[in-house]
C-alpha cells in the first residue's frame, strides 16, 4: 500500500535527503558521473536545500510503501502549470505501481490548482524515464540546458502534459 504524505518536518527532509542519496547514486552516476551527482545532492537535496525550496514555494511529499519510506515527489505551482521538479522511487520498489500512484497524485494536485498543464525536465540520456513520461502523455518540447554552477550543467529535455 502506497501512502503519500506532506513532507513538512526536519525528519521528513532528512528521510528525503537519505532517499535522494541512494536513488541518485544508483541511477545518475552512470549518466552524469559521481562528481556531478554529489554536487547536485548537496545543492538541491540536502536537508537545508529542501527546507529552502519549501520556503520558496516548492511542495515536497514522502512516499511510503507498507510504512517504509521508498520515494518522494516535489513540485511547484506556477501561473498556468505545475512544475514537477522531482519524482523518485527506490529501485528495489519499482514495479509496485508507486510511480503511477505518484503521477495520479500530481495530476490531481494540478487539477485542484486549476492548472492547464504539468511540466518537467528530464536528463536527455535518461531514456527509460523519457519513455515512461511519453507513455503517460507528456510531449518533449525541446532541450533545456541549465548552468548549475561549479562547472556543471543540467542537459535536459522539457516535457509537458496538457490537462
Amino acid at each position: 500500500m502506497t501512502d503519500i504524505i506532506v513532507a513538512n518536518t526536519e525528519d521528513h527532509y532528512s528521510q528525503i535527503s537519505k532517499l535522494a542519496d541512494t536513488i541518485w547514486h544508483e541511477h545518475y552516476t552512470s549518466i552524469i558521473g559521481k562528481l556531478q551527482v554529489d554536487y547536485m545532492l548537496d545543492k538541491f537535496q540536502s536537508e537545508k536545500a529542501i527546507e529552502k525550496q519549501v520556503v520558496n514555494g516548492f511542495e515536497y511529499f514522502l512516499m511510503t510503501y507498507d510504512n517504509r519510506p521508498v520515494g518522494y515527489i516535489s513540485f511547484k505551482k506556477e501561473a498556468s502549470s505545475l512544475f514537477l521538479s522531482k519524482i523518485y522511487v527506490l529501485s528495489s520498489y519499482r514495479g509496485n505501481k508507486i510511480g503511477k500512484t505518484a503521477m495520479r497524485f500530481v495530476e490531481e494536485k494540478a487539477n485542484t490548482y486549476q492548472l492547464e498543464k504539468i511540466r518537467l525536465t528530464v536528463n536527455i540520456n535518461n531514456t527509460n524515464a523519457i519513455k515512461a513520461y511519453e507513455t503517460l502523455g507528456f510531449v518533449n518540447v525541446g532541450p533545456l540546458v541549465t548552468d548549475i554552477g561549479n562547472g556543471f550543467v543540467m542537459d535536459d529535455y522539457q516535457m509537458v502534459k496538457s490537462l
